[in-house]
């Protein structure tokens, strides 16, 4: 009896140093709206540069207009916010439900982990919008995003080092087909968004 009890006392330990050491309020069904709206934003890009192509999207002859170029940028931060801002209620309910805090010290280390190699990413994404090097943009995002991915892994749930390892193959191989890069774009933050949100969702519910 007294060693079932050690042992209970020991896992309520480990339970109370995991919840104090790590986010676990991440909801996986704020991964599925991300991935949906990515795909929508995805959707309406395509339209955009189909309005104003020369030959296919995938040939190579898109010309990239100063206006379009302006259009997509656009629709990829609407995308952003939208994502962002939904995970930010999916969690913060989470966290209202299990009754945790939503804002701590492991959530203000998440938080500059993670943004360390995005911001990163961001700029260098500038940089190419910059230097007109448009078809090396969704490698980018998807690589430096799997990144970050990988980083916050320390200070959230294990499982979206995972989630990160997929983006950055994505981003990698989409260096090597250049001008598929919307599709790219589209299964990384979109199709695997929602895989991921699912099936977190029914592991953590």
């Amino acid at each position: 009896m007294d060693t079932k009890n050690y042992h209970e006392d020991l896992s309520h330990i480990r339970s109370m140093m995991e919840r104090s050491s790590r986010f676990i309020s991440l909801s996986g069904l704020s991964g599925v709206v991300a991935g949906v709206v990515a795909l929508l934003g995805a959707g309406y890009a395509y339209y955009l540069m189909e309005s104003a192509k020369v030959g296919s999207v995938y040939d190579g002859k898109l010309t990239y207009s100063p206006d379009l170029v302006q259009e997509l940028v656009i629709t990829g931060l609407v995308v952003l916010v939208i994502a962002v801002f939904s995970g930010y209620i999916f969690t913060a309910n989470k966290s209202k439900k299990k009754g945790l805090k939503i804002w701590d010290a492991t959530t203000k280390r998440l938080i500059v982990t993670f943004s360390v190699p995005l911001a990163a990413g961001g700029i260098f994404c500038a940089a190419l919008i910059f230097h007109h090097l448009f078809v090396w943009i969704a490698p980018a995002t998807l690589i430096f995003y799997g990144l970050a991915l990988v980083s916050a892994e320390r200070y959230t749930l294990p499982d979206i080092k995972y989630l990160g390892y997929c983006e950055i193959v994505l981003g990698l191989m989409a260096t090597f087909i250049l001008g598929w890069g919307l599709v790219f774009w589209s299964v990384g933050f979109g199709v695997l968004h929602i895989v991921y949100g699912l099936i977190m969702h029914k592991k953590y519910k």
